[in-house]
């Protein structure tokens, strides 16, 4: 899938980093990382492997602004070896991932949270 079919999302996304804890479900080993882009569905983020489409993972999403960590399941929707020439030398993977047993209260969190960012950032 090329990146015109990423950019094809339900959901708005927010250029937004803060600091992503990705576990994956089947196993003990844990990435930390920050995202690209966040969005009321799901993250962007940047890993040092290639996670397979469709794996589940356990999300903790820390915020800048010091507000509750969310933490959530994910399943991986896409995921493509990075092209930026700064990471040229080592493996990094940009990658795509959906939210999934998202709370309500948490969705809400979000929802507002890129709301607010895509004002700032169409405002700039």
């Amino acid at each position: 899938m090329g990146w015109e079919g990423v950019n094809r999302r339900k959901f708005p996304r927010a250029n937004y980093k803060c600091l992503v804890t990705v576990r994956r479900k089947s196993g003990t080993e844990t990435f930390t990382t920050q995202t690209q882009n966040i969005g009321p569905g799901g993250i962007c983020i940047v890993l040092p492997e290639r996670l397979d489409i469709f794996s589940n993972v356990d999300l903790v999403i820390t915020f800048v602004d010091g507000v509750p960590p969310l933490k959530c399941g994910g399943s991986v929707v896409w995921t493509v070896k990075s092209s930026d020439p700064r990471k040229a030398k080592i493996n990094c993977y940009d990658t795509g991932i959906e939210f999934v047993n998202f709370s309500e209260e948490s969705a809400s969190r979000l929802k507002k949270l890129v709301e607010d960012l895509s004002g700032k950032q169409g405002a700039e």
